[in-house]
């Protein structure tokens, strides 16, 4: 009885882990919306009019950016979450998918060198 017990509780936690839905993916489209609406005026085309040295080319991200290497566009979400510096605190201004998403679309066009 026990191990038919354990049988049918594997079977359902296994059911449950397989059948649960994807996580969405950030909607870059979205994402680029939020950037031309709030970040464009310091950050056009990847460019820093404030500081042009931390710029949101790849470079200047994996060097100015805490952990960009290995969070990428969640150390992204974090910065324009609490702000740094001259920089804009948005968390309460953006709803927090709105964040993922510029975030998400900001790493993907520092992977294309912002064309």
């Amino acid at each position: 009885m026990k191990k038919l017990l354990s049988i049918v509780v594997l079977a359902i936690a296994f059911f449950v882990v397989a059948v649960q839905p994807p996580a969405l993916a950030a909607d870059l489209a979205h994402g680029k919306q939020i950037f031309v609406g709030n970040c464009n005026a310091c950050h056009l085309g990847g460019r820093n009019t404030i500081m042009p040295a931390k710029n949101l080319q790849k470079a200047s991200l994996v060097k100015y950016l805490k952990d960009f290497e290995a969070k990428g566009a969640e150390a992204i979400a974090y910065q324009v979450k609490n702000g740094k510096g001259a920089m804009p605190r948005f968390l309460g201004r953006l709803k927090p998918n709105d964040i993922e998403d510029v975030a998400a679309y900001v790493v993907a066009q520092a992977e294309n060198g912002w064309k």
